[in-house]
């Protein structure tokens, strides 16, 4: 497969590593790399945790499916079906749990120093946000590791660093 041509998927829990990978994999093969929170969430409101309309969103999710070449990253599955039948890799993250919530909590103590730039998250959000990781190791993986096993021979699950 040619670099120029080079469609990925990458999916797992908050502080799993997505972005991480992705930013890696943006700068070495020089392919624009998209943050389904972007998508999903609406920046601009003035509350944290507005969602974008959904035809906003999938209008925006068409558009980079459209694409030569991408690397989408995200928790979500549910609303993009079209990304993993057009990918040619799907990683799916499966970073340990415990690791998952240090990093969460790490990121948001960074955020809060300005050591970092990040969403305006509050200790609530931060809670939530935990509790929904804990939910997505329980329930959500189980349910996208399933919807994967059509797109078996493109999957690529990464457990730790050394997988990589």
């Amino acid at each position: 497969m040619k670099v120029e041509e080079m469609k990925i998927h990458i999916i797992g829990g908050s502080g799993s590593g997505k972005s991480y990978l992705a930013e890696k994999m943006s700068k070495k093969w020089k392919i624009p790399h998209y943050d389904l929170d972007q998508l999903q969430w609406d920046n601009e409101a003035k509350e944290y945790g507005v969602k974008m309309p959904i035809e906003k969103r999938d209008a925006m999710l068409k558009e980079i499916l459209n694409m030569d070449q991408w690397i989408i990253e995200g928790v979500y599955y549910q609303w993009v079906q079209e990304s993993f039948k057009k990918s040619d890799r799907i990683y799916l993250m499966e970073t340990p749990e415990r690791i998952c919530q240090f990093r969460i909590i790490r990121r948001f103590i960074r955020r809060k120093m300005g050591l970092e730039k990040g969403k305006k998250e509050t200790i609530k959000s931060l809670i939530e946000l935990l509790k929904w990781n804990h939910k997505f190791y329980k329930v959500n993986l189980k349910e996208i590791k399933n919807l994967l096993e059509i797109y078996e021979k493109k999957v690529i699950i990464v457990k730790n660093k050394k997988t990589l």
